[in-house]
């Protein structure tokens, strides 16, 4: 039997995005803990600079066609997979054209961070932890790789804390010296806000943080 259920959730994960610090983390530590016994489930966001036919992602139908709600206006869930074949490691991608079509990760070709950058972070939250949910997968550590990830432990301490998929869960946090470096959309408030966490008035502010890990309790 498994020692861990681990679910890992990415910004990046190498070899589908540039070898950034936290891109070969995740695709290392993926292997690295399924390789020592434990189960694991890893996802990043299908950005459009991904090249789907040479990494041969496709869609799991039976996993897609959600719609999630941000600000008012709906976007549909897409959920693909891929192997990386040298690790025998299986990457989720949360997909919207909405969000993830752009032919870029987070910032524009001017070096700027797009304007919707909270609305993606939170999509990506809402969309790992609903999936989660369908696969009917209970995971024991829920570890959350750079900035683009940090509303996924104020989803599961605020909105999923006594759903009995999450309601055991041991959250890590992992930043990187490439942190996000400023504030998201100025509408959002502090998480103590009692708002349901799909809108821009109720995540959390981000800040830049040098290389990191850390434990949250639940409670």
């Amino acid at each position: 039997m498994a020692s861990n259920r681990i679910l890992y959730v990415c910004q990046e994960v190498a070899p589908y995005v540039p070898d950034t610090e936290g891109a070969l983390l995740c695709r290392k530590l993926s292997q690295a803990m399924q390789e020592r016994g434990n189960e694991i489930r890893t996802f990043m966001p299908r950005y459009g600079c991904i090249n789907e036919r040479r990494h041969q992602l496709h869609e799991v139908i039976r996993l897609s066609g959600m719609n999630l709600i941000i600000d008012d206006n709906d976007h549909q869930l897409i959920i693909k997979v891929a192997s990386i074949p040298s690790a025998r490691v299986q990457i989720y991608f949360i997909d919207n054209d909405d969000y993830f079509a752009r032919k870029a990760i987070l910032r524009d070709a001017d070096e700027s961070y797009f304007e919707d950058n909270d609305e993606r972070a939170i999509f990506f939250a809402r969309g790992v932890l609903e999936t989660v949910k369908k696969l009917r997968w209970t995971p024991t550590v829920v570890h959350c790789h750079d900035w683009f990830s940090g509303i996924v432990p104020i989803y599961l301490k605020k909105v999923f804390a006594d759903d009995p998929i999450f309601k055991e869960v041991k959250i890590v946090v992992s930043l990187y010296g490439d942190g996000f470096d400023k504030p998201l959309n100025a509408g959002m408030k502090n998480c103590r806000s009692s708002t349901p966490l799909h809108t821009k008035t109720s995540a959390v502010t981000l800040w830049s943080m040098p290389t990191a890990s850390f434990w949250l309790p639940m409670r």
